[in-house]
């Protein structure tokens, strides 16, 4: 018999009870559901909501079954619904009447709620510390490579010369915004639903605060209505897991583009690749290519969130019992990407020769060159016309500015001295740019030393 049924004259259509259970996936919510339920328990008793002695069976039943959970002992019956009614109906037929009074004083709304705001809350720590796991190998990378010159590109076209381990820190703040933006999103979810029953609070003098002290809340929630029928945290968290991915799949993309023929930049440990079934001769950044693919799972999560909540009046609707596969979905896929990615970035192997090989082609020291033109005297927009005049015959001729004889040289500009190859060799552009955030080899070093500072205490590679 449902909890619910007494207002009812018959039994719900089977294949509706089959159309409407969640427990098949809500069942990953029952450690926050028994936690909500122990700390929601302590309280009615605490108050003398509930009598002590049922309040404490209440709690000893729950603790069990928090352990048998645990222990994989605890087995949930699909016939019950959801997660939360298995865990009402278990406790009753385990501690006998005192397991009816649990439900005392709130609603599946507020407590579904507040399991979805608790895992939200671990989860993304658990998310947060793969984050930092990965963005602490890449600086560690950048610091290895401080000095390995390549070549820099806008609109996928060799731009200025820079180093593979300034690229790399390039990589690393995009992590350490996605880090602080899971930390603010798991700040907006610590806010303790529990006592806004249905959508309109409860008569009971529940003492919130102590809930949500029990729980580790840092707040409760102002709004019993808002409370039970918003899942902005759920999407707000999809959305950073979602940033997550698309900074993962730019990466991922990058080393496609390194690992091929024509840039030769990286070769992909052979743990982190596949052959082909009939090119003996392939070697192909399958792991790279299936993070970049499930990019695209992560922003369908999100939209299905966005869409399922797009047009529902307050409160509580059904149609939000399709939160939770999304939420889950997202984070399952981003961590695996996570862990698999810095696995993959930790045993790369790049080739530093072929990336300075890189640099020296294409003009990436032009803009050094126009440079030099200036501090020579010239406006910029003149010496970028000489310079651009020298590229243009240089491409004709097949040669490179470094190629061009003193002679040559100062018959484009006369303000072209003996130092000039000096100036427009591809370590002295590097190491021209020392101005903070530029890709000299000690602002890269003092950059890979702040992400680390801002790394500490949390997640660490392989953990």
């Amino acid at each position: 018999m449902k909890l619910w049924s007494g207002r009812f004259e018959k039994e719900t259509e089977a294949s509706v009870d089959d159309f409407q259970s969640s427990i098949g996936f809500d069942q990953r919510l029952v450690r926050e559901d028994i936690r909500g339920s122990i700390a929601h328990a302590r309280m009615l008793g605490e108050q003398g909501i509930i009598p002590p002695q049922d309040a404490q069976a209440i709690v000893s039943g729950l603790t069990q079954l928090l352990a048998d959970a645990e222990s994989g002992a605890l087995t949930l019956r699909a016939d019950a619904e959801d997660i939360h009614m298995n865990i009402e109906q278990i406790l009753t037929q385990r501690i006998g009447e005192a397991g009816k009074r649990l439900h005392t004083g709130r609603s599946r709304n507020d407590q579904v709620a507040l399991d979805t705001r608790m895992y939200v809350i671990e989860r993304t720590r658990a998310v947060g510390e793969s984050i930092a796991a990965l963005a602490r190998t890449l600086a560690e990378l950048a610091e290895k490579h401080a000095g390995d010159i390549m070549p820099g590109y806008t609109h996928l076209q060799r731009a200025q010369p820079v180093t593979l381990g300034f690229h790399m820190m390039a990589w690393v703040q995009m992590l350490l915004r996605d880090l602080s933006r899971l930390d603010e999103c798991r700040r907006r979810t610590s806010v303790m639903p529990l006592g806004s029953g249905a959508l309109a609070g409860t008569t009971y003098p529940l003492d919130r605060q102590r809930t949500a002290e029990l729980l580790g809340f840092d707040a409760i929630s102002d709004n019993a209505m808002d409370a039970v029928s918003d899942r902005d945290f759920v999407i707000e968290c999809v959305f950073c897991l979602s940033l997550v991915m698309m900074h993962l799949s730019r990466m991922c993309e990058e080393l496609i583009l390194w690992s091929t023929g024509e840039f030769g930049f990286v070769e992909m440990d052979d743990g982190y690749s596949t052959g082909s079934s009939i090119m003996p001769q392939k070697k192909n950044p399958d792991v790279a290519e299936l993070i970049r693919g499930k990019t695209g799972r992560v922003y369908g999560d999100l939209m299905a969130l966005l869409t399922v909540m797009k047009g529902l009046p307050l409160a509580y609707n059904k149609d939000m019992q399709e939160d939770k596969e999304a939420l889950f979905d997202a984070l399952d896929t981003a961590e695996r990407c996570l862990s698999v990615f810095t696995g993959m970035i930790r045993t790369a192997r790049f080739r530093t020769d072929a990336m300075r090989r890189g640099a020296a082609g294409g003009f990436a020291n032009a803009t050094d060159a126009a440079d030099y033109l200036v501090r020579r005297g010239l406006a910029f927009r003149e010496a970028h016309a000489v310079v651009g005049a020298m590229v243009l015959d240089c491409i004709r001729q097949g040669r490179a500015l470094e190629d061009l004889s003193d002679e040559e040289l100062r018959s484009y500009s006369p303000l072209i001295g003996e130092d000039f190859r000096t100036a427009i060799d591809l370590a002295a552009c590097v190491a021209g740019r020392d101005l903070p955030g530029g890709p000299a080899r000690e602002r890269v070093l003092e950059s890979a030393a702040r992400a680390r500072e801002a790394l500490e205490g949390r997640g660490r590679p392989g953990e």
